[in-house]
């Protein structure tokens, strides 16, 4: 379980540093980079590979909590 939630946050902060300055946008960049972790690629333009939903929301609940903290 902890393995999970490490990787959760580092996928986390992964996506907020993607989404710089627009954090608005933090669900997709959390997609963008659960589909870099499965898939080893970054997706593409109408990208319809599967991704774990279980794990895009654990990333995108911890990438919100962060944006609480700031």
């Amino acid at each position: 379980m902890e393995k999970t939630n490490q990787l959760s946050r580092d996928l986390a902060n992964k996506a907020m540093e993607y989404a710089g300055s627009r954090l608005n946008e933090i669900e997709r960049y959390c997609w963008m980079v659960v589909h870099e972790y499965r898939h080893g690629v970054m997706p593409v333009e109408y990208d319809i590979r599967d991704i774990d939903e279980d794990l895009y929301m654990d990333v995108l609940n911890c990438a919100k909590s962060n944006l609480k903290k700031h």
